[in-house]
């Protein structure tokens, strides 16, 4: 095999076109093998083999420096910078990344996971080569989804107006995650049929230079060049922000694609060089249905179908309860980042297609959409994953909640969410919520408290908030009516009191019940609400003289839902009466591991919490923390 050869990306360089081929069939074969054990990012990365293959035979890495737009597409990448030998620990716990890592390597310059931030990132590392006279190269990749984000095209602006020494490459599969939506996907497709302007631009360049001054003639012909580019192309589009635009070509035709790149990266100053890719290729069931092999679980090789079968998860759920209401309530309407599926309202989208508005990977303009919606007496419904809707913290204030429209927020994903990792894990939106005026940050407790909540959402008049977490939807059994405010007690107990939120209501039942059988009697407490807190139940339980209270919350502590209890009871000048700890994810960045793994590593799985609480009320502990 020629890929036992390829340890690093120089070696690369001793292979001929035809082994580089071959190498590419490799690569798809190992990329194929793993992610089909290990679940992952596996049609992007497939799309994307000769193109990572071409980059590192062309370039001189780590030198010169490869950006990565999220890291969907960079499997191969992986393989061929010294993590081949390491590449079947994708996704475990302390193995490999699925994402870039600049902790793991240094080919990767940055630990990416969010989409629309590579031409940015890597302006500024061209730009400070700039200045320390560092002549080396410095490449952006980007997919078509990420032109569909606000942030790549003010990146796009400034590098053509500063003439950074910046090349994009842009991989356009027509895909994002979903289906690329929007003027920018039409705008690629149109470049693609029109395909003519090169083939015309070159046959001009023969006739200028078979008359008698052509060579004279030709360096000269840049205005003629720009004429004939807005007759037949839209490629003028890149030209006008500054950038030399080239392509489209084939993205996977290794012919086309290394001389293609010598080429264009031999130039100076900002340049587009447009590629068309094949999100999928080379394994029949992820080119035929790319979306469901975008994140893909473990599946069968043979047959392509998923090893555990699936269940529905919270985004379902959430989905189904909004097409019912739906059906009754004109107003109601959805709004997603370019993940309808991934949220699952896609379910909606088959209802009610015309609406269901997917705005690209557009997290800010998704809430500013929602606010004018809002404002003109709709219901918008904003579907987004936790991890992504912290990009549109300043609209939710301004535009939202400063208005005090009646926007709900459908944070999905929300606290750990396993193998993705560190930039997809939803562990800060407490924090980022319960800070915001006007705003009701909700967490229910099962599926049934979910469709719960998203109908008290819709009936109330102001922003809303409702989180959720991975993974499949399961009951806890009957319901309460929701009351704002009003939290649940889901078992009476004298030796400890547990205020569990959300997620970890189910963990907290567990825990009573290994406690209960060591004859520790636990109240529990379903939160339901993060803000406004059940504040008549908190004073409550402080003079129900508890030796401890624990509050359980799936994120990250600081600024969380046991910090808001705390700050009640030291703003009711009872924090001294009682003996609070809270359990939760500590002040860092949690690592990629399974849910259940991320889960017992920082204590908070029943059994972890039920030995933890039973130390602590044989020592009477009065510690604060943890």
């Amino acid at each position: 095999m020629i890929l036992e050869r390829i340890n690093f990306p120089q070696d690369l360089k001793e292979l001929k076109l035809e082994e580089l081929k071959s190498l590419s069939g490799e690569l798809r074969d190992l990329i194929i093998k793993v992610v089909s054990g290990k679940g992952g990012h596996l049609a992007s990365s497939l799309g994307a083999v000769e193109l990572c293959v071409g980059l590192h035979y062309c370039l001189d890495a780590p030198a010169d420096t490869l950006v990565f737009d999220v890291g969907h597409q960079a499997y191969a990448h992986k393989v061929l910078t010294g993590r081949r030998n390491a590449f079947s620990t994708l996704r475990e716990s302390k193995g490999l990344s699925g994402f870039p890592h600049a902790k793991e390597s240094v080919y990767d310059s940055y630990i990416s996971g969010h989409a629309s931030t590579a031409v940015s990132w890597a302006q500024g590392i061209a730009e400070a080569k700039k200045f320390k006279k560092n002549k080396t190269k410095t490449v952006a990749i980007i997919g078509d989804g990420s032109l569909t984000g606000g942030m790549c095209f003010e990146a796009l602006n400034s590098c053509g107006h500063s003439h950074s020494e910046v090349l994009v490459v842009l991989n356009h599969n027509e895909m994002s995650i979903s289906q690329s939506v929007g003027a920018v996907s039409r705008y690629l497709t149109k470049i693609i049929s029109a395909p003519v302007y090169n083939r015309i631009r070159s046959e001009i360049e023969s006739f200028l230079r078979n008359l008698p001054l052509g060579k004279r003639i030709v360096p000269h012909a840049r205005k003629l060049e720009e004429t004939l580019k807005g007759l037949v192309t839209p490629g003028l589009f890149f030209e006008e922000l500054g950038f030399r635009y080239f392509g489209p070509i084939d993205g996977h035709n290794l012919d086309v694609l290394i001389p293609t790149l010598k080429n264009v990266i031999a130039l100076k100053g900002p340049r587009i060089l447009h590629v068309l890719t094949k999100k999928g290729k080379g394994y029949k069931y992820s080119e035929e249905n790319p979306e469901d092999y975008h994140s893909a679980p473990s599946f069968c090789i043979e047959d392509g179908e998923p090893t555990a079968k699936k269940k529905d998860g919270f985004g379902e759920v959430l989905a189904k309860k909004l097409i019912s209401l739906a059906r009754k309530d004109e107003r109601i309407v959805a709004i997603t980042a370019a993940m309808p599926k991934g949220t699952g309202l896609s379910l909606f989208a088959e209802k009610f297609p015309k609406r269901l508005y997917d705005v690209g990977i557009a997290e800010e303009h998704a809430v500013g959409f929602a606010s004018g919606l809002a404002r003109e007496g709709l219901k918008p419904v904003v579907a987004i994953y936790s991890t992504f809707m912290q990009r549109s913290f300043d609209q939710i204030v301004h535009d939202v909640a400063l208005q005090n429209l009646g926007v709900i927020f459908a944070l999905d994903r929300a606290g750990a969410v396993g193998e993705d990792g560190p930039t997809h894990h939803g562990v800060f939106d407490i924090g980022y919520m319960r800070l915001i005026p006007n705003l009701v940050c909700m967490a229910p407790k099962d599926a049934q408290e979910l469709r719960d909540s998203l109908e008290f959402a819709v009936n109330l008049n102001s922003p809303v908030s409702i989180r959720y977490p991975k993974g499949g939807a399961y009951s806890l059994g009957e319901s309460q009516k929701i009351e704002l405010g009003k939290s649940q007690i889901m078992a009476e107990g004298k030796d400890v009191c547990i205020i569990a939120l959300g997620s970890m209501v189910k963990t907290g039942l567990e825990c009573a019940k290994i406690l209960a059988a060591q004859g520790i009697s636990a109240c529990l407490v379903n939160a339901r609400f993060i803000k406004p807190l059940d504040e008549d139940l908190l004073r409550s339980l402080a003079s129900s003289r508890f030796g401890l209270i624990i509050t359980l919350e799936e994120a990250n502590l600081d600024c969380g839902f046991g910090s808001a209890i705390l700050e009640f009871y030291e703003k009711s000048n009872i924090a001294q009466n009682i003996k609070l700890v809270r359990a939760g994810f500590p002040d860092e960045f949690i690592p990629h591991a399974s849910r259940e793994e991320l889960f017992k590593a920082y204590g908070l799985d029943a059994n972890s919490l039920a030995e933890r609480i039973k130390k602590m009320i044989k020592e009477e502990v009065s510690t604060l923390k943890w």
